[in-house]
């Protein structure tokens, strides 16, 4: 099967049962396309140390950490310190919802899963690949904390950037995913802030 053969059954597969263009389809299939030979190209940069610091960065971005941190400035603190914990909980919780609702709409298989042959550098958590919770939560924080003292939000913005590296370079999520991820992390960390002024 040539590449656009490829990719054009791996669009198909992600857009089965919807009406669509074949102009549409084509393109679609070279973007999912492109996104693989991205994810792929991550595996050059695989390394002991790298992967260290990957899966530390993703196990920063799971729920258990991010949770234990909003309740731990929650618990230990009044007024800003509780102020910080509220909008790190509403923008994690926020965009953890709604990558989650997303999740399942779109159904989009994980690389592991998706790809012949290719093994992720660490346990999915699910089997929905877009787009990534992680990097969601992560960027839903940062934007939720940028202004905040103590250089809380580029702190923040520097972790949810490693954060969604982290999951391309795991092999846990394709670039876009991650992309797709911070956007919607971004739109949840602006309404966390409208909602915790």
């Amino acid at each position: 099967m040539e590449s656009r053969d490829l990719e054009l059954a791996v669009a198909e597969g992600a857009m089965e049962g919807a009406p669509v263009e074949p102009a549409r389809t084509a393109h679609l299939a070279r973007l999912l396309g492109y996104d693989e030979r991205l994810l792929l190209g991550f595996r050059r940069l695989h390394g002991p140390w790298r992967t260290r610091l990957a899966r530390f960065l993703t196990t920063l971005g799971d729920a258990r950490s991010i949770s234990a941190i909003a309740l731990a400035l929650l618990c230990a603190g009044r007024g800003g310190v509780f102020h910080i914990g509220l909008r790190l909980a509403t923008g994690a919780t926020l965009a953890a919802l709604a990558g989650q609702v997303l999740k399942r709409f779109l159904n989009r298989a994980r690389p592991s899963t998706a790809i012949e042959g290719f093994r992720a550098l660490c346990d999915d958590p699910d089997r929905f690949s877009f787009p990534s919770g992680h990097t969601a939560a992560a960027f839903g924080v940062a934007v939720a904390l940028s202004g905040e003292p103590a250089c809380a939000g580029p702190v923040a913005f520097v972790f949810a950037t490693g954060i969604g590296l982290s999951r391309v370079y795991l092999g846990a999520h394709y670039p876009l995913d991650v992309v797709a991820g911070s956007l919607i992390g971004s739109l949840a960390g602006v309404a966390a802030r409208l909602l915790v002024p």
